[in-house]
C-alpha cells in the first residue's frame, strides 16, 4: 500500500525487549506516532503481488516519485545494460541511498554511463520482501553520503509461521519475455521461544525480448518525417566523393543475409547513393534481457537472556543476464583499422569499407544468440550483532558488523583487431602498396570488391572473434554501534529521546577490464578502468523533544570522514524537524537539513579511459546549410561523426552539497482515511558529472558561429575539450568529471488512502500517490545562466507529473485489484533534438500516458491461493513519434516508454500447515 505509514528500519520481531514503540524509518529513536516529520511511503508484500509487480525494480520504477529516466535493457550498448536502477524526482541514480534492513547495500562494480557509481537493485528477491519504504528528501544527517534524493529501505522477512511455497509463470502476448519464478521459505522457533530462524530461496528464469518481436522496433522507422532508410551493411564511401557502389553482383550474393532481407539500397544525395542493406537489421537486438537468478536468504536470532539478543543474517545472490546490442555494434570497417582511410590508385580516391555481420555468418539461425553478452554477478551480504538493554536502565544498545561484496564478470563477444585486419587484408584488400601520393599517410590497396560483397562462413567469422572477460568488484565492511534512550527525560509533551551512533568501515572498488580493451587488441571497443580504497568514519546523533503536547522538535547531526590517498574528505550535516498536531486528526510537519555525496571511489580513482561513439558535428553541418534542428541531409561524415572520447576521475574532487527542506500536512478525519501533501525543495551544489559530448558539440557550434561569445569562459573551455584535425573535423572529445555549480529542484508529493467495510458486500480500499515537479534548474558553470530542465526539452524529456493508484476489493476468499500508472505530457523527439525546444521544426508534446494492471486472487482452501495477473491490460504501446527520421530504429522515447506490451502471469502460493 503506497501510504506514508509506520515502518521499522530494523525489524524488532523476536527482540529481547518488547516495546510499545517502534523504530520508524527516518528516525533512530523508537516512538509511538505513525506519522512523523519525515514522510515515508510503504509498499507491502501484499501490494507488490496485487499490483502484478514482478521485481523490486518494477515496484520502485512505477512509484510516482520515480520521475527520472534511467538507462537499462532498452539502452543498447550502454555501460550497464544488464543492471537496473531508478531516479527519484529526476535526480541522478547515485543520489539514492539503498538500505537492506537498515544497512547500506554494496555498490554495483560497473559504472553507470561509464562514469558514476550506483546500485543495481535487480538481485533483491521480491518473494522474500516484507515491505519497501521510500523516504524522499535529503537524509544525510542520519544516513550519511548519497542520501540526497532520498532513502529506500528494503525490509526482508524475519519470521514465519510454517513454510510457504510459491510458483509464478507467464509471458507477453506479443511474444518473448516468458518467465518462471519459484520460491520457498520456512521459519522455525524453538520450544522455549529463544531461537528464531528463517530461511528462503528464490529462483527465476526469463527469456529475452528481441526487437524483431515488436512492430515498433523490428525495422527502421517506416513512418518518419523522412523516408525509411536501410542500414548500410555493405558500404564503400569516400570522405570527398561520398558513396561508391562497386559490387558487380548488385548485392545478389548477400541477399540471403538477415533472414533474406538484404537488397540493393539507395540514399539520394550521397554520391551514387547505392549500397547493400536491410530494413530489418534494427530488430536484431534485445530490448529485454534474458535472466537467470538465484537468491538465498537466512535470518536468525538467539535470546541469550532477557537483556541480550544475538542476531545474524545472510543474503546471497547469483544472477546472469544476457543481452545483445545489435548489428549496429557488430561490424568491421577500415576507418578504425587503417588510420582513417585507405587509398585506391585505380579510383584515385581515399576510401573506407564497412560491413555488418549477419546472424547467418555467426552460426545460422542462432547466430545472434551465440554472440550475446553475459553479465554474471555474485553478491553477498552478512550481518552479525547483539542488541539489548544495559541492565535495568532505559538505555538500549545495538552493536553489529556488516560485510557486503559484489563481484561482476562481464563476458562480451568481441572482434580481435589483428586477426580481423589480417582476415580482410587477405580476403579483400590485398597487400599494401605504399602510402597515398597526396598526404603520404594512408595505405595504398587495390581491393577485390567482389570479395567484399560476399558473405563469410561461421568458421571464418570465428577466426577473428571471441570473448573478452572483465572482472570487477566492490566491497564494504562496517562496524556500527548504537545506544538509544527513548525516555531520557520528561517534557510537557512526553518523553524525550536520544540516539547516538558510531560507524567505522572500509570500502574498495576495482574495475579491471580485459587488457585488449585498453591496448587496442580488441577492435572498435574500449573500457573504463580503475580501482581504489578508503576508510570511513561517522558519528550520528538524534534528539527528539516533545516540547508541548501538540509540538515535537527533532534535531539530528552527523559527521562523516573519508580517508583516501592521504587526503581526508569530511562533511558535517544536520537537520531540524517540527511536528505540530493542533488536533488529533491533523499533523503539520516541516524539516530543514543539509545533505551531501562524497566523491565516490570511481570519482576519485577512475583512470583515464576512452570510448568510441558518434556525435553530430553541428558546426560542419551548419557550414553546409543544415541547422541543428534538421541535420538529416547532412553527410554522414558530419551527421554521424565518429570520435574518440576520454574521461577520468580526480582525487581533488569535492563533495556534492545540498540544502533540502520540506513541509507538509497529514489529515486523517476518520478511520482508514488519510490525505498527505508534502513539498520538497533541493538546492544542490558542486555536483560531479561527466559532460555531454552532444552538448559540447552543439556548444562548439554556437561558439564558432558567433551565437555565443567565442571569448567567454564557456566557449574557451568548450573548444579546449573538442579536438578537431587539420581539416576541421572532430576527432576527440574530452568529457571529464567535474564539480559543476548548481541544481535546484522543487517537487510536490500527495497521497490519498481510503477504506470502507461494506459488510456482506466486502471491503473496498483506494490508494493513490501523485508527484509533480514544480521547478528544476541546472547551471553548469558559475558564469552561465540556468538551464530549465523542467520546460526545456533539449535538456530533459522527463515528465513533470506522475501518479499511480489502486482499487482493491476483498470479499471472503476472493480479492481483486485494479492498478493504474499515469504520467503527464512529454516532448517528442524533435523538441529534444534542438536548443529551440518546442519552437523547433516538428517539435510538439505528447499527451498524458497511462497503463493498467489487473489481478484476481482466490483462496481455494486454507493456505492455498491462486492468482491471475494481467499487466498492461489494454496492450498499450508507446505513442508513435513521427518526428523521428527514417534512419531511427526506435520511433519512441525509450527513456519514458517500453514496447513490451501485455503480460500474463499465473501464481500459486501455498502455506504449509495453514
Amino acid at each position: 500500500m503506497l501510504i506514508p505509514a509506520a515502518a521499522m528500519a530494523q525489524d524488532d520481531a523476536g527482540s529481547a525487549k518488547t516495546l510499545d514503540k517502534v523504530t520508524v524509518t527516518g528516525s533512530l529513536i523508537p516512538q509511538t506516532q505513525i506519522e512523523t516529520a519525515t514522510p515515508v511511503t510503504v509498499i507491502s508484500a501484499d501490494d507488490i503481488r496485487a499490483r502484478g509487480f514482478s521485481s523490486v525494480t518494477e515496484v520502485l520504477q512505477k512509484s510516482s516519485m520515480a520521475t527520472g529516466a534511467v538507462q537499462g535493457a532498452q539502452t543498447s550498448a550502454s555501460f550497464t545494460q544488464g543492471a537496473e536502477t531508478i531516479s527519484l524526482f529526476g535526480l541522478p541514480p547515485g543520489y539514492v541511498k539503498y538500505l537492506i534492513d537498515g544497512r547500506p547495500m554494496s555498490s554495483y562494480p560497473a559504472l553507470y554511463n561509464g562514469s558514476d557509481t550506483f546500485n543495481n537493485i535487480s538481485g533483491i528477491p521480491v518473494d522474500l520482501v516484507e515491505r519497501i519504504e521510500i523516504l524522499p528528501g535529503g537524509q544525510s544527517s542520519l544516513y550519511g553520503s548519497d542520501a540526497i534524493a532520498g532513502v529506500i529501505n528494503v525490509i526482508l522477512k524475519k519470521s514465519m509461521d510454517g513454510a510457504a511455497f510459491s510458483f509464478r509463470g507467464g509471458g507477453y502476448s506479443e511474444g518473448g519475455g516468458g518467465s518462471v519464478r519459484a520460491s520457498f521459505a520456512d521459519g522455525w522457533t524453538s520450544a522455549d521461544g529463544r531461537v528464531n530462524v528463517l530461511g528462503g530461496i528464490q529462483y527465476e528464469e526469463r527469456d529475452p525480448i528481441w526487437g524483431y518481436q515488436r512492430d515498433l522496433t523490428k525495422q527502421f522507422n517506416p513512418n518518419g518525417y523522412s523516408p525509411a532508410l536501410a542500414s548500410r551493411d555493405f558500404l564503400i564511401f569516400s570522405p570527398f566523393t561520398s558513396y561508391k557502389f562497386l559490387d558487380p553482383a548488385n548485392c545478389d550474393n548477400v541477399k540471403g543475409l538477415f533472414g533474406g532481407t538484404m537488397d540493393l539500397q539507395n540514399r539520394p544525395g550521397f554520391g551514387d547513393g547505392k549500397y547493400c542493406g536491410s530494413f530489418d537489421t534494427a530488430g536484431y537486438r534485445t530490448i529485454m534481457n534474458e535472466k537467470k537468478s538465484t537468491q538465498v536468504y537466512v535470518h536468525g536470532t538467539f535470546d541469550v537472556n532477557d537483556n541480550v539478543q544475538l542476531y545474524g543474517d545472510a543474503l546471497y545472490s547469483h544472477e546472469q543476464v544476457k543481452y545483445h546490442a545489435g548489428s549496429g555494434y557488430m561490424w568491421w570497417g577500415t576507418n578504425r583499422s587503417f588510420g582513417g582511410y585507405f587509398y585506391d590508385p585505380n579510383l584515385d580516391d581515399l576510401l573506407n569499407l564497412q560491413r555488418a555481420f549477419a546472424p547467418e555468418e555467426m552460426g545460422g539461425k542462432n547466430g545472434f544468440n551465440n554472440t550475446m553478452s553475459r553479465d554474471t554477478s555474485k553478491s553477498l551480504r552478512v550481518t552479525f550483532g547483539a542488541k539489548g538493554i544495559f541492565g535495568a536502565s532505559n538505555w538500549d544498545y545495538d552493536i553489529g558488523g556488516t560485510y557486503t561484496e559484489y563481484k561482476l564478470s562481464e563476458n562480451s563477444y568481441v572482434r580481435f583487431a589483428d586477426a580481423a585486419e589480417k582476415f580482410f587484408v587477405d580476403r579483400v584488400l590485398g597487400p599494401q602498396q605504399g602510402l597515398d601520393p597526396y598526404y603520404g599517410n594512408y595505405g595504398v590497396f587495390t581491393p577485390d570488391y567482389a570479395a567484399f560483397y560476399t558473405p563469410i562462413t561461421p568458421e571464418e567469422f570465428a577466426s577473428f572473434t571471441g570473448r573478452a572477460v572483465t572482472h570487477s568488484k566492490t566491497s564494504d565492511s562496517m562496524i556500527r554501534a548504537q545506544v538509544t534512550n527513548g525516555t531520557l527525560f520528561t517534557l510537557p509533551g512526553g518523553d524525550a529521546g536520544l540516539a547516538v551512533v558510531a560507524e567505522f568501515g572500509k570500502q574498495k572498488w576495482d574495475y579491471a577490464p580485459d587488457a585488449g580493451y585498453l591496448d587496442g587488441s580488441i577492435w572498435g571497443q574500449t573500457s573504463v578502468a580503475g580501482g581504489g580504497k578508503r576508510d570511513r568514519y561517522a558519528v550520528t546523533s538524534e534528539l527528539r523533544l516533545p516540547v508541548l503536547e501538540p509540538l515535537t522538535l527533532s534535531l539530528s547531526g552527523r559527521y562523516d570522514a573519508f580517508k583516501a590517498s592521504g587526503r581526508n574528505i569530511d562533511k558535517p550535516t544536520y537537520a531540524v524537524a517540527l511536528e505540530y498536531r493542533p488536533i488529533d486528526s491533523l499533523l503539520i510537519r516541516g524539516k530543514y537539513g543539509t545533505a551531501f555525496r562524497a566523491p565516490t571511489l570511481s570519482d576519485l580513482y577512475q583512470g583515464e579511459s576512452g570510448f568510441y561513439s558518434t556525435v553530430v558535428d553541428y558546426y560542419n553541418c551548419s557550414k553546409l546549410g543544415f541547422s541543428p534542428d534538421d541535420t538529416q541531409g547532412c553527410p554522414a561524415l558530419y551527421s554521424s561523426r565518429q570520435y574518440f572520447g576520454t574521461q577520468a576521475g580526480s582525487i581533488d574532487l569535492k563533495p556534492i552539497n545540498a540544502d533540502v527542506w520540506s513541509a507538509g500536512v497529514v489529515w486523517s478525519p476518520i478511520d482508514r482515511m488519510a490525505l498527505t501533501v508534502d513539498y520538497f525543495n533541493w538546492d544542490i551544489s558542486d555536483e560531479v558529472t561527466q559532460q555531454s559530448a552532444r552538448g559540447l558539440s552543439l556548444q562548439d557550434y554556437r561558439c564558432r558561429t558567433g551565437v555565443d561569445d567565442i571569448n567567454s569562459p564557456l566557449c574557451v573551455a568548450t573548444m579546449e575539450q573538442v579536438t578537431r584535425n587539420a581539416v576541421g573535423m572532430i576527432t576527440e572529445i574530452y568529457t571529464p568529471k567535474i564539480n559543476v555549480s548548481n541544481q535546484q529542484l522543487e517537487a510536490l508529493n500527495a497521497s490519498f488512502n481510503y477504506g470502507y467495510d461494506f459488510g456482506n458486500w466486502g471491503d473496498l480500499s483506494v490508494r493513490a500517490s501523485y508527484t509533480e515537479k514544480l521547478r528544476h534548474k541546472y547551471q553548469q558553470y558559475a558564469e552561465d545562466g540556468y538551464v530549465d530542465l523542467l520546460n526545456d526539452p533539449y535538456w530533459s524529456s522527463d515528465p513533470k507529473r506522475k501518479a499511480d493508484a489502486s482499487l482493491t476489493w476483498l470479499k471472503g476468499n476472493f480479492s481483486a485489484t485494479w492498478y493504474t500508472n499515469w504520467f503527464g505530457s512529454t516532448p517528442n523527439y524533435a523538441a529534444t533534438f534542438t536548443d529551440k525546444g518546442y519552437a523547433g521544426n516538428r517539435a510538439a508534446k505528447f499527451g498524458s500516458y497511462s497503463r493498467h494492471n489487473a489481478s484476481i486472487s482466490y483462496r481455494i482452501l486454507d493456505g492455498l491461493d491462486v492468482s491471475l495477473m494481467v499487466n498492461n491490460v489494454f496492450n498499450k504501446m508507446p505513442p508513435y513519434d513521427f518526428s523521428y527520421p527514417g534512419t531511427e530504429t526506435d520511433p519512441y522515447n525509450s527513456s519514458n516508454f517500453d514496447v513490451y506490451g501485455r503480460a500474463y502471469y499465473v501464481e500459486m502460493r501455498y502455506a504449509f500447515g495453514k
